[in-house]
């Protein structure tokens, strides 16, 4: 899911776009199988008892806990994305509410990385991004390549700046 061309100003292209590592899914996926595994055993234990309405009541509770415990967090991490341009970031969220935030490349005045142990094993890490403006610093985390995204990130900013770097 890339910066919609409807969003970009003239001359603008989008040179990288990503999300979340993938590793924020896992605990989804844990609730997903734990779910279904005691939703189906409760469901083949209770039988046809009761006319079946036990069994379509843990039915439906399990289907409402893996939507709200897996579907929603897999859509909420598909629909937030980070898009760099060769003119500006842009943080892009939400599901039924789109929100974003924009900083032009010729404000970011610091951008630096860290990555704790999971995430050098994973090859992900927080991005920290600071501009020339009131708000506070600009926290991406776990993004992966994190290395890459940072290399490409400087020599934007470099470029903005009226630097030479020509290797973006």
């Amino acid at each position: 899911m890339t910066l919609p061309r409807k969003l970009m100003v003239d001359g603008e292209q989008t040179v990288a776009t990503t999300r979340t590592h993938v590793k924020v899914l896992f605990l989804p996926v844990v609730i997903l199988l734990a779910v279904a595994l005691a939703g189906g055993f409760l469901a083949g234990r209770i039988g046809d008892s009761g006319n079946g309405v036990p069994r379509w009541i843990v039915i439906g509770v399990a289907v409402v806990l893996v939507l709200w415990g897996s579907v929603l967090p897999f859509i909420r991490w598909y629909t937030w994305t980070y898009t760099i341009t060769n003119k500006r970031l842009v943080e892009q969220k939400g599901i039924l509410t789109r929100t974003g935030r924009v900083i032009p490349l010729s404000r970011i005045n610091d951008v630096s990385f860290e990555k704790n142990l999971n995430d050098r094993i994973l090859g992900c890490g927080t991005l920290i991004i600071h501009d020339a403006s009131e708000q506070a610093g600009l926290e991406l985390r776990d993004i992966p390549h994190i290395e890459d995204i940072h290399r490409t990130i400087t020599g934007l900013v470099d470029r903005a700046h009226g630097g030479s770097d020509e290797s973006i």
